[in-house]
């Protein structure tokens, strides 16, 4: 980690990139308004319909998900009223975000063998693999770690905007080399991707638990006991598919299960034996509507 008077400039140097990124700095308007209207405890399921029926592109797009094998519901669901109600505001809001990130993510070139399409490739196997991995701990945050595992590498998208040629150079550095991603990028950028990436969850207003797990999914066991899982299970899912080639894999290629504190949050490593086997029916159900 940075010291102190390194984080302060880094920290700096964030909100300064924040300011200047144009295409990603604010998520769509109808997404903004269902992440607000989700997270706001008075929210009903009508109030979230209100807001989808004004966007027929969306709402078509929510029933294409519904209705693909990523959430394998019998039958065909007909209206995005009733899938409200049968998978719940949070499964819906983290379909219209999916919706809008997949968007942000252009084919622009990262370096040599990846792009911004294989980042977002990444971005939908963390988020589909951190929820498997929630569900068989049967903890009650698989929603939640899919929200948080789509978005952790968002901080990659304010580099590549606000300074490609040294995200460039970082994945180069990366590639030739056995050294940690973010402490490649905290030399050559000056922060790393997990600094920005919770500075711009703040700016869309996510959920405070996936602010922390985007600024601390490479080191979750640095959190607070409260705040440790759901970065955790992120970490897991993470290393996984970096490990396993799911998209853009440098960030976490290198990284030990252990390392995350897997045993401090009861994730038996059989789980993640197990997850591993089943990695491509999850990510390929998911790949194929939100990519």
């Amino acid at each position: 980690m940075p010291t102190a008077t390194l984080l302060v400039e880094s920290n700096a140097l964030v909100a300064d990139a924040l300011k200047k990124v144009t295409s990603i700095s604010t998520l769509p308007e109808v997404t903004a308004k269902i992440v607000s209207t989700v997270e706001d405890p008075k929210s009903t399921a009508a109030s979230l319909h209100k807001i989808v029926a004004h966007d027929p592109a969306l709402a078509t797009r929510i029933l294409k998900v519904v209705n693909s094998a990523f959430y394998g519901l019998p039958g065909q669901i007909g209206s995005v009223e009733r899938a409200i109600v049968l998978l719940g505001l949070n499964a819906i809001k983290n379909i219209a975000v999916a919706a809008s990130l997949g968007q942000l993510f252009r084919g622009v070139k990262l370096c040599d063998g990846f792009t911004a399409k294989d980042l977002w490739t990444h971005c939908i196997a963390v988020g589909v693999t951190a929820r498997e991995i929630a569900r068989q701990m049967k903890v009650p945050i698989a929603d939640e770690a899919f929200l948080a595992g789509l978005i952790h590498d968002t901080g990659l998208l304010v580099s590549l905007q606000t300074w490609p040629d040294k995200l460039k150079l970082a994945c180069e550095t990366a590639q030739k080399t056995q050294r940690d991603f973010c402490e490649i990028e905290r030399e050559i950028i000056g922060a790393d991707h997990q600094q920005l990436g919770q500075g711009l969850a703040e700016l869309w207003k996510f959920p405070r638990s996936c602010q922390l797990v985007a600024g601390y999914h490479h080191q979750p066991a640095s959190l607070s006991d409260g705040n440790r899982l759901l970065a955790t299970i992120v970490f897991v899912a993470d290393t996984l598919c970096c490990k396993q080639n799911r998209g853009f894999n440098l960030t976490a290629l290198r990284q030990k299960y252990e390392d995350g504190g897997i045993l401090d949050v009861q994730l038996d490593p059989m789980l993640i034996e197990q997850t591993a086997t089943r990695l491509d029916d999850l990510v390929s159900s998911a790949t194929a509507v939100l990519s």
